[in-house]
């Protein structure tokens, strides 16, 4: 409840001050501006794949002014209490709108279109609403937007997969999994990856593909070694103790005592140029109709 509120205090102050404004009638300097929306982390260890992010970024858009707005209030409430403060996308918004940006394309670095993506649609058109608000207000898909950044996505991993990797040896691929209809894409990915790879599986921690579906696969196909990857843009969290860590759920134990010799591979995806070249083509779709 109180988050609710908090979300509807910060767009009814905005509210206020445009419309105190709106009777100048004054044109507006043209301003424009990037929004980039993750989920969060709070491992400093995984903020890499976030600055490979802005790095790249930055130079697709020279001289365009870049922020950052993080989705997991979990996350921004942890991070302030240590000191630093990260905005969510409604007070982001606000703040950009606040210091005059008439032109703003937020782009989500969600990996697939599930629940916190389609709440951040929600926010982006509830600010597009706002009388004397932004002129232009776009939004950019999340990696997996379409048919099109699936198969890229496909390159992608076929590119990034360690070259130690052999053949005969299997890559398992841990998604976060959501119970949202968007989950979809997980298997989407999944039937792609198979035509290119049949050694390649996506599973998901909350989602399907699950892990039992996974080692019933790998058991099927007669696989003696295991590459584990996370197929998240940051190895925060889920990827060092779901995935990898010693814990008897992780992964790691799991595939371990089914009989499979596991190799870990602790990169987000937005480590890699490959993935995150996906996002920027998001966003420069997205920055084209500003």
């Amino acid at each position: 409840m109180k988050k609710i509120l908090s979300a509807a205090l910060v767009l009814a102050l905005v509210l206020c001050a445009f419309n105190a404004y709106a009777g100048h009638g004054e044109a507006k300097e043209v301003k424009k501006g990037i929004l980039l929306v993750a989920f969060g982390t709070s491992e400093d260890s995984a903020k890499v794949s976030f600055e490979n992010i802005e790095k790249n970024v930055v130079e697709a858009f020279p001289g365009v002014d870049v922020r950052w707005a993080y989705t997991s209030h979990i996350i921004r409430h942890k991070l302030a209490r240590q000191g630093e403060v990260i905005l969510s996308p409604a007070e982001a918004l606000a703040r950009m709108m606040d210091e005059g940006y008439t032109h703003v394309a937020v782009q989500s670095l969600h990996t697939i279109p599930g629940e916190e993506y389609h709440a951040l649609v929600q926010t982006v058109n509830g600010f597009r609403a706002m009388p004397e608000g932004f002129e232009r207000l776009t939004l950019g898909y999340p990696m997996l937007g379409a048919q099109d950044s699936v198969a890229k996505a496909v390159d992608a991993i076929i590119a990034t997969i360690p070259k130690a990797r052999k053949a005969n040896e299997a890559v398992v691929l841990m998604g976060h999994g959501t119970h949202h209809p968007g989950n979809i894409y997980y298997s989407a990915m999944n039937w792609q990856l198979q035509q290119r790879d049949s050694n390649i599986i996506m599973g998901t921690v909350e989602g399907y593909p699950e892990l039992d579906d996974v080692v019933d696969y790998l058991k099927a196909n007669k696989i003696k070694k295991v590459w584990i990857m996370p197929f998240m843009s940051v190895a925060g969290d889920h990827a060092k103790n779901d995935m990898a860590g010693p814990e008897d759920d992780s992964w790691k134990t799991q595939l371990t005592k089914a009989g499979f010799k596991c190799e870990t591979v602790l990169k987000g995806t937005a480590e890699y140029d490959q993935f995150v070249d996906i996002w920027v083509g998001q966003l420069t779709k997205a920055f084209a109709h500003l």
